[in-house]
């Protein structure tokens, strides 16, 4: 259960990117923050949901708002997800789960009636100040974008 609630303070990690560059939490306040949590590099939900952040970026970024996924797969993957997919944002691999035990998105899950530990797709919107402004729990991977955009209040958004 996340005990994560919009108003808390949103967990801080340093990390690196796909290439290697630092992410640090810390280091973005003041800036706008969609932090999105998901399960496996070129599986058909991520990628629809990634594809539905990639195609909303311009109008995300012009709103402020930096975009970075985080999910367990590693560096290599996320290059080829990225380039497969021409994602404009960086992936951060998080093998080791520390972001995502922070966050409270590694957990049980069930699929076909099988119990396992894995990610809880999840999206956090976190404001200048490093407060969680939105959370998002029941991501609808194909239209990530638009919940965002009616999320966030965004104008002037044509529906795709």
């Amino acid at each position: 259960m996340l005990t994560l609630k919009v108003g808390s303070v949103a967990p801080l990690f340093s990390s690196v990117d796909q290439n290697g560059e630092e992410i640090n939490l810390e280091k973005l306040k003041g800036q706008k923050i969609i932090l999105y949590f998901y399960p496996k590099d070129d599986t058909p939900g991520c990628t629809s949901e990634a594809c539905s952040l990639r195609d909303g970026f311009l109008i995300l970024k012009k709103n402020g708002y930096t975009i970075i996924g985080v999910s367990p797969d590693n560096s290599a993957k996320h290059l080829k997800f990225i380039d497969k997919y021409k994602l404009p944002f960086p992936l951060i691999p998080d093998s080791e789960k520390s972001i995502l035990r922070a966050y409270e998105v590694w957990g049980p899950k069930k699929f076909m009636g099988r119990s396992y530990d894995g990610v809880i797709r999840t999206t956090f919107v976190i404001d200048e100040n490093g407060i969680i402004s939105k959370i998002i729990t029941k991501v609808d991977t194909k239209k990530h974008f638009d919940q965002l955009v009616e999320e966030l209040g965004i104008t002037g958004v044509e529906n795709k």
